[in-house]
């Protein structure tokens, strides 16, 4: 049997999901997808079950923009609950151990959080998305299956306390990719003299795109009973995801150039290894890779459905 052809529209862009609890980002994506009607979708970075918050998801051609976003920066709010450690980091968990709560005060917390920002070595939890030998380590630790994960360079830029009980603090992160929120806030309980899990965490900003951008699933449904026009008013252009990569303008020649993947000569000076590409008509055409010589090599060009 031959491969079915992928059904669906080729419509290209970006849409901010405040992302609900207890759904996992893939069963948020397919939904969205499906109210699309599209044709290929990705999110740019998987948020757990128990987590809420910003989930961006690339429609189509944005896709090919997604794994770049994947890698930028992300701001959170998290609460952890003191006293009980459980396997997975958070309260989907069971519970591994229990201990005493000792007493602290706002001063405490105040004087232990700068400990833990900054550039620092993190080994990522076993109930994660990473793959050991092709099996996703949460798969393993749900066997009672633990193997030795490497550390990974992480950046903690801030951390503020938001607010505190007798046995939770809640604190906003602002972190670089591969953080795991869930390990940190474990680290923090245990240096309170504690132990602790997550019982909230909520994702207020990813790549730059913001809470006041976010829709729910359903606030998305009720604009799908509009029709697919009204859904894709709500697209965000892709070639706003990557504000910081500088523009290059490419001549009618260039654009041809790029799209058989031949590198152009540009007369701009070199700001930036990674630049985003643009047509005369300032129509988005992907994202290049630029040397100090002014050679832009295409990276991912957008296929030009149109034509």
């Amino acid at each position: 049997m031959g491969r079915r052809n992928k059904k669906g529209r080729n419509i290209t862009g970006i849409v901010i999901i405040d992302k609900p609890t207890g759904r996992s980002s893939n069963h948020v994506l397919q939904q969205v997808k499906r109210l699309f009607d599209a044709k290929k979708a990705g999110h740019t970075g998987a948020l757990d079950p128990l987590a809420t918050g910003v989930l961006p998801i690339c429609l189509g051609e944005a896709t090919k923009v997604s794994s770049y976003l994947l890698d930028a920066d992300k701001a959170y709010h998290v609460t952890c609950k003191l006293g009980v450690v459980t396997d997975s980091g958070d309260s989907d968990g069971e519970v591994v151990s229990t201990s005493e709560i000792p007493e602290f005060d706002e001063k405490t917390l105040l004087e232990l959080l700068p400990r833990f920002t900054g550039e620092q070595d993190q080994v990522p939890p076993m109930f994660s998305a990473l793959k050991y030998n092709g099996q996703p380590l949460y798969k393993l630790a749900r066997q009672g299956i633990e193997v030795e994960r490497k550390s990974r360079r992480i950046t903690i830029y801030d951390i503020q306390l938001l607010s505190f009980t007798k046995d939770s603090f809640t604190l906003a992160v602002r972190c670089s990719k591969g953080t795991y929120i869930r390990t940190l806030v474990e680290d923090i309980s245990h240096a309170l003299g504690s132990g602790g899990h997550v019982v909230m965490l909520h994702r207020v900003a990813a790549a730059g795109y913001t809470q006041a951008q976010a829709m729910t699933v359903e606030q998305l449904e009720a604009v799908a009973e509009q029709g697919l026009h009204a859904l894709d008013a709500e697209l965000l252009p892709t070639e706003n995801a990557l504000p910081d990569w500088p523009a290059i303008v490419a001549t009618d020649e260039m654009v041809i150039a790029l799209r058989h993947g031949q590198t152009i000569k540009v007369e701009q000076e070199f700001l930036s290894a990674n630049v985003r590409l643009f047509d005369a008509e300032n129509n988005f055409l992907g994202l290049g890779e630029m040397s100090e010589q002014s050679v832009v090599a295409p990276k991912r060009v957008f296929v030009d459905h149109e034509q």
